[in-house]
């Protein structure tokens, strides 16, 4: 893969093999698990794979923003950032579903320009960078030339299909499907093995900034709630939402959740 990001692909792929080493130590659905505030999950291999990550990536000047390290806010003076989750779908990692994955990300001026997602019970490995491609389990792959949502397989987010925000999507023309992982659901419709993905509810960067560099690596549409490109090392990681899909579909696509997105601007007025 040539790429002027080549030095940092290679970085992204020492820390997923690592990643795997650790994985490989653990048993999905019978891990020993803890509770962050909020009761979000949080188990040992979280942390064991921060680590492994931070050995990995992290050169000086660069930032670094991890779910499972504090907030250094020096990153916000770096050109450079790396955006990370350990584990990506804890809840499906410690339920046994093999929903979860690694998510790096790289950011530069804020811009998502390189990302990998490895998950360890696929084993299914995305690898991309904006100047030069992507790759799915080693081999070129690019993002769905679908044109239509009609009969389209859009990911959902598990949880949100059960609290019921999916409701309003019922009698869409598309086929939904309840996954977990944001982050893996990018990287499949980053592959072209899903056509599109969208959350209507905030998501931090380290879930969707290595998903996002790998859609718009394999040609992709990526969009905030807000209509504009996703910028990330922001003071507050805190995004509204994201969509996700091939080029062909972005039309339809907003127009499908625009009615939300306007209630969603009226709601917070």
């Amino acid at each position: 893969m040539k790429s002027s990001y080549s030095d940092i692909l290679e970085r992204i792929q020492a820390a997923l093999d690592e990643a795997r080493e650790v994985f490989s130590r653990f048993t999905p659905g019978k891990v020993q698990t803890e509770f962050k505030a909020g009761h979000d999950p949080v188990t040992e291999a979280d942390r064991a794979v921060d680590s492994v990550m931070r050995k990995n990536l992290l050169r000086e000047g660069e930032g670094w923003l991890s779910e499972e390290s504090a907030d250094d806010l020096s990153r916000l003076g770096c050109e450079r950032v790396w955006v990370v989750d350990p584990l990506d779908g804890t809840r499906e990692f410690v339920e046994g579903l093999p929903e979860f994955c690694v998510s790096i990300g790289f950011v530069e001026n804020g811009k998502p320009v390189a990302g990998g997602i490895y998950n360890p019970a696929t084993k299914e490995s995305f690898l991309g960078a904006a100047d030069a491609g992507m790759l799915y389990n080693g081999k070129p792959a690019g993002c769905s030339q679908k044109a239509s949502l009609n009969g389209a397989r859009v990911l959902a987010s598990r949880s949100e299909v059960k609290r019921g925000e999916w409701r309003d999507f019922a009698s869409a023309p598309f086929k939904t499907e309840a996954m977990g992982s944001v982050a893996y659901k990018l990287a499949l419709v980053a592959a072209g093995l899903a056509d599109a993905t969208f959350t209507l509810t905030p998501k931090n960067e380290w879930d969707v900034v290595a998903g996002a560099a790998l859609v718009t690596s394999g040609g992709g549409f990526v969009s905030t709630l807000e209509k504009k490109d996703l910028v990330a090392n922001r003071s507050n990681p805190l995004l509204s939402g994201l969509l996700a899909c091939g080029p062909l579909m972005k039309d339809e696509l907003l127009a499908a959740v625009d009615p939300f997105l306007r209630a969603t601007s009226l709601s917070e007025k």
